[in-house]
């Protein structure tokens, strides 16, 4: 194992939780480390100091230079709790404050993205030295974290210190790729013999997606299917030529979730708590799920969907498959979501149509979440495409049967029920169409009519291991990947 050889880990991410989040990369990036660093390694995280994140200790501050002038760089920590056992670990959490850059209303979508997430990458390795934390291990995620890497190998040329450090560089969707004006080298500090096809040029910008791809020892990506789907034209986003080249260094890794987080035995948010030998409990979640959102009360089956409203999460047929599902059959729908206004405003005009039977709340509510997972029959994940996906496997765990698309880690994860067998943990269609999910939720209500078969499936659900316990085993095998390039380690078989 890596905990044998001390191996010591900076995972680098714009996003980390609790701290800052808008999506499953805080999650990653929060809850990783706790099972790395309880596996025996040295791991650390680094993130940007956002506006909100208050309650830091100030380490230090250092010049870095971009493009010929010098920002400041404020280095300051806090900490993660990893839990086991009752005992608690501290696991160092670095941010790096600029004021400038970071202390706006938001993380992303401003005009200066590129030089903000540049400083950021670039104060990332300044720190390491001001710290003396150069990593075994530089893991890198997203395309805000994508040219280090490459930062990584020309900072070897001056400083031997980082000839030892191994780069991972984790893909967790490729539709989002930071591409902009060339420009941006100079800023970097990246010389301009990188910007060609087989390097980090893309359709005439830079594309930091790309330099992650290109320049890491090792990439990875957040399950095994999404990876062999993005080497393919239809899902690659124009990368999957590059992707198909380095095949051999690509690996798939299913996300986990934090069981300490996720645990409906200890959850204070939920009403009631229950385990998968006490479903009555769950019950009682459901009749009060249903209070509180104001529909009628009893064991008429409820949907339920926590997500973002955006284009990639198949609402479009979801939208149609709901309409004639709630005009032909006693079932009820809850949503909670925020995003695109005119998703936002279809599923309202959706829950003006069937009053007694469905409710939309926009925005994000972490408690009403926790409720629709605990209280839901069945929970819905019609995606057009899904890297991993981390609402169906909290779903499973609180006993929501999970109805979703095959693509990505959806499919990875949910098996499609067989009552002949009774075999599978959920619902599963192929085809993107309204007609494929409307079906595929029908034969979930048949089997939820026939209550002791329904109770079984829930019981296997709620005990399938999705922990990062097993999703740490994996990364720490592409982590040895990776330094077996550098000449560090054997190579895992």
């Amino acid at each position: 194992m890596l905990s044998d050889i001390a191996t010591t880990v900076l995972l680098v991410s714009s996003e980390v939780a609790p701290f800052a989040k808008t999506g499953g990369l805080a999650d990653v990036a929060g809850s990783l480390p706790k099972a790395l660093k309880l596996a025996g390694l040295d791991v650390r995280v680094v993130l940007p100091r956002y506006r909100g994140i208050g309650d830091l200790e100030t380490l230090t501050d250092f010049p870095v230079e971009m493009g010929g002038r010098k920002e400041t760089a404020i280095l300051r920590r806090s900490y993660i709790k990893a839990h086991s056992n009752g005992d608690v670990t501290l696991i160092p959490c670095y941010f790096v404050d600029n004021y400038g850059y970071f202390d706006r209303p938001g993380y992303y979508g401003f005009p200066d993205d590129a030089e903000r997430f540049s400083f950021f990458q670039k104060a990332c390795l300044e720190m390491c030295e001001a710290i003396g934390f150069v990593p075994d291990i530089l893991h890198a995620n997203d395309w805000q974290a994508g040219f280090l890497p490459l930062l990584v190998k020309e900072r070897a040329v001056k400083n031997p210190a980082w000839r030892r450090t191994a780069t991972v560089y984790t893909i967790h969707n490729l539709k989002y790729q930071g591409n902009f004006p060339p420009w941006v080298l100079d800023l970097l500090g990246v010389g301009k013999e990188h910007f060609h096809m087989e390097g980090v040029e893309f359709y005439g910008q830079v594309s930091f997606m790309k330099a992650g791809i290109v320049y890491a020892d090792v990439i990875n990506t957040v399950s095994p299917t999404y990876a062999r789907e993005i080497q393919t034209p239809q899902m690659g986003e124009g990368l999957d030529g590059i992707l198909r080249k380095r095949s051999k260094d690509l690996y798939g890794i299913v996300n986990g979730i934090n069981y300490h987080e996720f645990n409906p035995e200890t959850d204070q948010r939920i009403f009631k708590n229950y385990s998968w030998r006490d479903l009555e409990s769950r019950r009682q979640n459901k009749y009060a799920l249903q209070r509180e959102v104001g529909l009628p009360v009893g064991d008429t089956p409820l949907l339920g969907m926590v997500t973002r409203l955006v284009e990639q999460k198949g609402l479009d047929i979801a939208l149609e498959a709901l309409n004639s599902l709630l005009s032909e059959r006693e079932v009820q729908f809850v949503l909670l979501g925020t995003g695109a206004p005119d998703l936002e405003a279809a599923f309202t005009r959706l829950s003006g149509r069937h009053p007694s039977r469905c409710r939309v709340f926009i925005g994000f509510n972490g408690v009403l979440a926790q409720r629709i997972y605990a209280g839901s029959d069945l929970f819905l994940m019609p995606s057009r495409f899904e890297p991993c996906g981390l609402g169906q496997l909290i779903a499973m765990r609180y006993g929501s049967i999970p109805v979703v698309r095959k693509t990505g880690g959806l499919s990875d994860t949910v098996m499609n029920y067989d009552p002949a067998s009774r075999s599978g943990n959920g619902f599963v269609f192929e085809e993107y169409d309204a007609g494929a999910l409307k079906r595929a939720i029908e034969r979930a209500l048949e089997v939820f009519s026939r209550r002791e078969e329904w109770n079984n499936l829930v019981t296997s659900a709620m005990q399938m291991d999705y922990s990062w316990n097993r999703s740490a085993a994996e990364y720490q095998e592409v982590y040895a990947e990776a330094l077996g390039r550098k000449g560090r380690v054997e190579r895992p078989a």
